[in-house]
């Protein structure tokens, strides 16, 4: 029954990088080429969950502290929608695990940072 088996995604880990992505869970702080980022509290989560006929797919709105060497201040990341931070931008990129339609403990979320710094 080998040809049969189904290869399950290996878990992302805080601070853990992956495909230039830097990850942290809600309280956790992750260093992001740069900037020091906390999530430190989920917002929105209105993504559609896969058993259901959405007309919108939703957001994933998320507030954060930045840490910089000129201090910290937090700010409101919304998925796929860069903000300007220091010499760069940062993005929430990737927030796991999927949508799912009896909702998820928000101990089990996972966003997926990026930082493009500038010239």
């Amino acid at each position: 029954m080998t040809g049969c088996a189904v290869p399950h995604p290996q878990p992302v880990h805080d601070s853990q990088q992956t495909e230039g992505l830097v990850y942290a869970a809600i309280g956790k702080t992750a260093s992001v080429n740069g900037p020091r980022v906390t999530p430190l509290a989920l917002l929105e989560d209105s993504r559609c969950p896969p058993s259901v006929r959405c007309v919108w797919a939703g957001q994933v709105r998320v507030q954060v502290r930045i840490d910089l060497g000129s201090g910290s201040y937090t700010a409101e990341l919304k998925q796929g929608v860069p903000i300007p931070v220091a010499d760069g931008t940062l993005e929430l990129v990737t927030v796991g695990p999927g949508p799912a339609d009896g909702g998820i403990k928000p101990k089990a979320y996972r966003f997926g940072f990026r930082f493009m710094g500038g010239l």
